[in-house]
């Protein structure tokens, strides 16, 4: 039995057949090394695991297999927060920024880091915290971003963000990106934000379509706590994300606090892992764009 890994639990959306194939392979390969696998009790495969809620899983383990997309990668980094579990993506998404591990190279790639032949990547979180008028709070936290969105209407919306209670500016948009490094290769991107290696412990802040041309994204240290107020306009509504879910509305009495997480995710990659490879391989870098395909 392996000993550093003796219970590893598997997670991704086996309802899809691109993922069930895999999970099958992977679990069938993990047993036959005596490792015990747990898997959630909503799961419809017929494959020798032990079952229990998903909540647990993590608690329960010493590694997650987590196979499917980088949103697959981000309700795991939810479900192993708290425990610290290392997880190990394997890609059967699009783009797999976070996922990085391919069908191909699939078992081998499990084996060497039963094996000990794998190297550790430690990622920040964003905790975000919403506080209302009167008081009440909610907290979430995000592996890849915290968003401020306009909300049910085509209005811009008016926000403000401080650093440290040190005022920035005053923005005028659709809304506002807070990404980690893992996220900059996300929303943030799209956005026009620069991509940042996740060794950095540094935050993007990044407005989304803004009314002046000269609001620019802004990286800062990420021990730097950042503070957003929606002002007060006719018709203004807007709403927060984190990685992508619904925290609330934000109206122009509440306050967004963004800082760093206590906690942290650690990602397991195989010898093999490269980020730059990866930016090559999904971002299209290195080719000759003089070439073109028929």
């Amino acid at each position: 039995m392996n000993k550093q890994f003796p219970t590893i639990a598997i997670l991704g959306r086996h309802e899809d057949s691109r993922v069930a194939d895999p999970m099958r392979a992977v679990t069938e390969h993990l047993t036959k090394t005596g490792i015990k696998v747990l898997a959630s009790q909503r799961m419809t495969l017929d494959l020798p695991v032990t079952r229990m809620d998903e909540a647990d899983l993590c608690q329960s383990a010493d590694l997650v297999i987590a196979i499917g997309g980088d949103g697959t990668m981000l309700h795991a980094s939810r479900l192993a927060r708290e425990s610290g579990t290392p997880i190990l993506g394997i890609n059967r998404g699009r783009l797999g920024f976070l996922a990085d591990v391919t069908p191909d190279e699939m078992i081998a790639s499990v084996e060497q880091v039963l094996n000990g032949n794998y190297t550790r990547d430690t990622r920040m979180l964003l905790e975000a915290r919403l506080t209302r008028d009167d008081g009440e709070e909610s907290i979430a936290y995000a592996l890849n971003d915290v968003v401020l969105k306009r909300r049910e209407t085509g209005r811009m919306v008016d926000f403000s963000t401080r650093v440290d209670g040190a005022f920035v500016n005053t923005h005028s948009g659709d809304g506002l990106i807070v990404a980690t490094p893992t996220g900059s290769t996300a929303y943030s991107l799209s956005c026009g934000g620069p991509i940042i290696s996740p060794e950095l412990d540094a935050v993007v802040v990044v407005p989304v379509c803004p009314h002046t041309l000269t609001d620019r994204p802004l990286v800062i240290p990420a021990r730097r706590s950042i503070e957003v107020e929606l002002l007060e306009r006719d018709g203004t509504t807007a709403s927060i994300t984190v990685d992508g879910r619904p925290m609330g509305r934000i109206r122009p009495i509440d306050t967004l606090q963004i800082s760093a997480a206590e906690q942290r995710i650690t990602l397991v990659h195989p010898p093999s892992y490269d980020f730059y490879e990866i930016l090559r391989s999904k971002l299209f870098w290195g080719r000759d764009s003089r070439k073109r395909h028929n």
